[in-house]
Order: structure tokens, then sequence, then C-alpha cells
């Protein structure tokens, strides 16, 4: 099982990074053992000064994908949950200033909480989803999938150009705006439509 991830998919939360749009899917990874589960305790690493929370919409990918077409995509993911791709903004500030990969600020151990995961049958529309998070109880983020500039099926059929999908795999699809850093003693509440899906407390 592997995690993929897309930056940079949401034009809002580029600007407030003061980035540039990209022409093409902007992609990262993080290893399995970033992944927290069952709203597992998120522990504040030692390496670090400055946590950011990115909510992001998740697809669980449900069988085996290479050279994907965009129009058969659809068929590739079956269910649908939320995540927190937790980003150490410090480390990777000092990395993009060198020209040098993001690996450690984006994959270290617990930066990737994940909710539970629900039919993509019980939505109505893929990209009209609502998804927001809270810290300590203010909105923090809100986010709809219509804004995204790559759609699920074209994150899926560009990934599969370069990386064969596997059933499992799960793909982050990018962060909204309203990124901000977190400190123990928080607790972040991840919902989709409404529905919390998500509880993570900071340690």
């Amino acid at each position: 099982m592997k995690i993929l991830a897309i930056g940079r998919n949401y034009v809002a939360h580029i600007k407030e990074l003061n980035n540039e749009i990209p022409t093409d899917p902007v992609i990262f990874s993080k290893p399995e053992t970033a992944l927290l589960r069952k709203n597992a305790p998120f522990y504040y690493p030692e390496f670090s000064n400055d946590i950011h929370y990115e909510v992001e919409i998740v697809l669980k990918i449900c069988k085996q994908g290479k050279n994907i077409s965009e129009k058969f995509a659809h068929n590739y993911y079956d269910e649908i949950g939320i995540g927190i791709d937790f980003t150490a903004r410090d480390i990777q500030d000092k990395a993009k200033e060198k020209g040098l990969p993001w690996v450690i600020a984006k994959g270290f151990d617990g930066s990737a909480p994940i909710s539970h995961f629900v039919p993509k049958s019980d939505f109505k529309d893929l990209y009209n989803i609502k998804f927001s998070l809270s810290l300590d109880g203010e909105i923090k983020q809100k986010g709809n999938t219509k804004l995204m500039i790559y759609s699920f099926n074209y994150i899926i059929a560009y990934i599969s150009k370069f990386i064969t999908l596997n059933k499992g795999d799960l793909i982050f699809t990018g962060t909204p705006e309203g990124v901000g850093p977190v400190k123990i003693g928080n607790i972040l509440e991840a919902c989709i439509e409404d529905k919390k899906m998500l509880h993570v407390k900071i340690k």
C-alpha cells in the first residue's frame, strides 16, 4: 500500500503560500508509517517547531491500474474518506529554498491521519462535496471538490502514467485555503458534508 498526494490543487491555497499555479499536478508521497488510523492522537515531533494541518479528501483505490484513461478512472476508486496532511513547514521551507525534496517535511511518522471510508455512491455529486476542518471547535478550513484544479479522474489518470496504482492505495487530493499551525493540546476535527469523520488530539 502506498500513499500519494497532490500539492497545489486549490487556487486559494496556492495563493496563501505564494506559490505558482502548476501546469501539471504536483505529486508527492508519504510512507505507510505516516498513517494514523482510528482517531489516534498525533504526537508533536521534536524535530519541528512549525507543524501545519492541511485537510484533504482521500480516495481509496479499488483495483490495479496502469495508464488509465481519464474516462475510465472512476472505476478505479470506490471509497472516499478525509485526512490531514501534516506538514513540518519549517523543514519544508528550508528544503524549498535549496530546491531539495520535501520527503521529511511531508512523510514523517504520523503525518497522515485518515478517517474511515464511505462508498462513493453515498454522494450525489463527487464534484460538489463539501468538507471542513476545525481547530478547538473553530472552523479553519472549508473546501469543495468543485474548486479543485485537477479532478479525481484526472489525478488518477495522470498518476497512473508513471506509477502503477494498486488496490488499497490512498490518494490525498489537495487542501483548500486556511492551513495553519497546531500546538500541543489542540483538537482537530474533520467533516465531509457536515458529518464528523476524523478527530485528532495533538499531544
